[in-house]
């Protein structure tokens, strides 16, 4: 049975930062002997650190075997406070430097491709007007299950995405919604079909048509528009989510795809394109931000989502 932990008298006093890093190290390494030498320490030392951890808690903390170690139970639920307190020292890390001076630091973002192409631009730029000495970090996460796994994992502060399922049951995070799309037909601003103002999808089954892929939100809402109307999906000349590559596609030539209504309007000036009159079925299609309840958002992360708030403002409305 474990024993009620006395935090002031008994275990505050003697636990140490360092031990939990130790731990951390172990718990990722799943050696003593690689922790050890990660830390650039001998290995009994290890050993012992995680003994005394043991003895303070009460419980084991690790199963050791010929092929390394792994947490228990009651080591996994250790690890997981370690992670997130170390994190929150960082934070305070960060907080500090921005009190210190407001214009710099650092800001770990993870975002869809469709959304590095559309509204991601302007609010960088609205936002580096302010903090020209905030360094941005922003890698291409696709995959929803893929974007939730790192934001616990803390390596973004938060996550820019389209969502087709809610998040209401993730109860660790929150969402935001900015705005909500929906998909058009795109192109080139002096192809025929650009002029007429009200087009049949009938009229557009022998189209040249760059598809996004089969498994994306704008690809399934045109297969039902097709389907809807008794009409078989068109051939693609091309399937891709890389939107500047469709856009360039586009631009100049019979070619016409699909894009988020967000999308388009950021682009279609730079590259002459222009949605067509066809009525499609539409679902809400939100673009959200989606933070962690349990961190503390420092200043210029919620400044940079101000920023999105305010960029992507006339989206929330459909035209």
């Amino acid at each position: 049975m474990v024993r009620k932990i006395n935090w002031d008298s008994q275990f505050g006093r003697r636990l140490k930062l360092r031990d939990l890093h130790v731990f951390s190290t172990v718990v990722l390494a799943g050696s003593m002997a690689k922790a050890a030498e990660q830390l650039g320490v001998a290995q009994p030392t290890v050993s012992e650190t995680i003994a005394d951890l043991e003895d303070s808690y009460g419980v084991r903390l690790l199963d050791r075997s010929p092929r390394g170690v792994e947490p228990t139970i009651y080591g996994a639920a250790l690890h997981r406070r370690c992670v997130a307190a170390f994190d929150e020292l960082k934070q305070s890390g960060r907080d500090i430097e921005y009190l210190a001076d407001p214009k710099v630091g650092d800001l770990r973002i993870g975002c869809q491709e469709s959304l590095l192409a559309a509204i991601l631009p302007p609010i960088i730029k609205r936002f580096s007007k302010d903090h020209p000495q905030v360094t941005l970090h922003v890698d291409d996460v696709p995959s929803p299950a893929e974007q939730l796994a790192e934001l616990r994992n803390r390596k973004y502060d938060f996550v820019l995405a389209r969502i087709v399922q809610p998040l209401d049951e993730e109860e660790d995070v929150r969402v935001e919604t900015l705005f909500h799309d929906h998909v058009v037909i795109a192109a080139d601003a002096r192809n025929h079909l650009a002029r007429r103002r009200k087009i049949d999808l009938a009229d557009l089954v022998d189209e040249p048509w760059i598809f996004t892929r089969a498994d994306s939100w704008a690809y399934s809402r045109l297969a039902e528009a097709f389907e809807h109307r008794g009409l078989k999906m068109p051939k693609a000349s091309l399937l891709t989510l890389s939107v500047p590559l469709r856009s360039h596609l586009v631009a100049d030539s019979r070619h016409i795809t699909v894009f988020a209504n967000s999308v388009l309007r950021l682009n279609a000036a730079r590259y002459g394109l222009k949605a067509l009159s066809v009525d499609l079925p539409q679902r809400p299609w939100p673009a959200v931000v989606v933070t962690p309840r349990s961190r503390t958002l420092n200043p210029l992360a919620e400044r940079f989502i101000e920023c999105a708030r305010e960029v992507t403002k006339p989206f929330a409305v459909r035209k």
